[in-house]
């Protein structure tokens, strides 16, 4: 099967500090990711580079079956491929409903004049509802974002990325501040999406990663360490003396 997203021989630097070092890694469709690493690893760097926000000086980042160049498109472009992306603070329009936050996301025509033209149809407000039941938001639609629990808003985010049908989303750190009951929640959506998407997930919390079973990449000084499993990288001594510690949470 070949990679939905590869990104090969990837470097970039920082007045003088190398950032990311001659990275390379694979993606394949519906395939389920955790990138992990000491801050400064790369973790962030690597996501913006695939978003468009960055421009590696050296490398390059293909994606799907006509390996396209990421690298040669602006961030919009990027999107509009597919690839979605989550940072770790959620953004939602806090003073719209849970339901015109989904109905804002969905895959429409962007432009001006479309925008104004365009009235909800029936099959886009099947589409929300079916959104929210994914995501568990169901009798939440009628509530303003801005009530929503932190994780509520999270995954308020996920929909309205799902909103747009990307087949490639990069999560930042969703189980952060969440409580026992959401990350449960969170671990059931991320799996449940990646049955038919490509997901990424930057985290730290190793008890999460566990919770996600999926193949875990370790990044160190911008290049990967160890990949495989979650047991496999974190008895790797490499691993353990750069990010885990001799004490460190496996």
């Amino acid at each position: 099967m070949s990679a939905l997203l590869e990104v090969a021989g990837v470097s970039v630097s920082f007045d003088g500090f190398k950032a990311i070092n001659d990275l390379s890694f694979e993606i394949a469709p519906a395939e389920m990711r955790a990138i992990i690493g000491p801050n400064g690893a790369g973790k962030t760097t690597i996501m913006d580079i695939v978003t468009g926000k960055t421009r590696p000086d050296e490398g390059r980042v293909l994606w799907g079956e006509n390996n396209v160049s990421l690298l040669k498109l602006s961030e919009a472009e990027i999107a509009r491929l597919g690839i979605g992306r989550k940072f770790q603070r959620p953004t939602v329009f806090e003073d719209q409903s849970v339901f015109d936050n989904l109905v804002m996301s969905l895959e429409n025509p962007r432009g001006p004049i479309a925008a104004l033209a365009y009235s909800l149809t029936g099959g886009d407000a099947a589409r929300v509802r079916e959104i929210a039941d994914e995501i568990g938001l169901s009798k939440e639609l009628p509530r303003k974002a801005g009530e929503l629990s932190h994780g509520q808003k999270q995954w308020l985010e996920i929909g309205m990325l799902l909103a747009q049908d990307p087949q490639l989303l990069l999560v930042d750190e969703p189980a952060a501040g969440m409580t026992v009951g959401e990350r449960e929640h969170t671990t059931r959506l991320l799996k449940d999406v990646a049955k038919t998407r490509s997901v990424i997930v930057v985290e730290h919390d190793m008890e999460f990663v566990r919770q996600l079973e999926c193949r875990v990449t370790v990044l160190h000084e911008g290049a990967v360490l160890a990949e495989g499993s979650l047991d496999h990288v974190t008895n790797d001594e490499r691993v353990i003396e750069v990010y885990l510690g001799r004490s460190g949470e496996r």
